[in-house]
């Protein structure tokens, strides 16, 4: 109840750099979090567990990780599902584990479910028409700033380092931004 009290008071003095998805329940908490922890401790907290949540999603479906690897190597991407689809189908552990698109059509849907999560890592997905015969294109491209390691670490402390003066050309998942852009 303190901290409620203590959140009350503090409120209208309360401003974060970036407001983060749910800006209000990130206000309120902020508010009433220096009745109980130093200052940034809650945002700290709430960005590292979105950003867990990121990359568990992503590791767990095939296309994204998929779509992830290749953008790493490559600033660009254009072509069809189906050319998507053969180069997946060309991986052994993507292309006969079940769990990857049998069709371009249901490839291309997979794509579209997993844009948002990938958009956090720096790729962006966009799909058009192109040509007299309305061909469907898919073009990815990467911001190589934001592309994550293989390896990230899952720990519960979070820098307040600033990721643009790393000496790590290629930042993990730890350095997605915590507010939408």
């Amino acid at each position: 109840m303190e901290a409620a009290r203590h959140g009350l008071r503090a409120l209208p003095a309360v401003r974060l750099k970036q407001l983060p998805r749910m800006a209000d329940f990130a206000l309120w908490a902020a508010a009433c979090e220096t009745a109980l922890w130093p200052p940034g401790t809650f945002l700290r907290a709430y960005c590292e567990n979105r950003r867990a949540a990121v990359e568990e999603v992503i590791e767990a479906d095939p296309v994204a990780t998929k779509v992830r690897e290749m953008m790493a190597k490559r600033p660009t991407w254009t072509g069809s599902a189906s050319e998507l689809l053969r180069v997946g189908i060309g991986c052994s552990s993507y292309g006969r584990s079940g769990a990857w698109p049998k069709s371009p059509r249901a490839l291309a849907g997979r794509l579209r479910r997993a844009r948002t999560l990938l958009r956090a890592l720096g790729i962006e997905i966009a799909f058009s028409r192109e040509g007299r015969g309305g061909s469907r294109i898919i073009r990815m491209s990467a911001s190589h700033a934001r592309l994550p390691r293989k390896t990230v670490s899952t720990g519960t402390t979070v820098s307040d380092q600033d990721p643009s003066n790393s000496a790590n050309p290629a930042p993990g998942v730890e350095d997605i931004p915590c507010a939408p852009e």
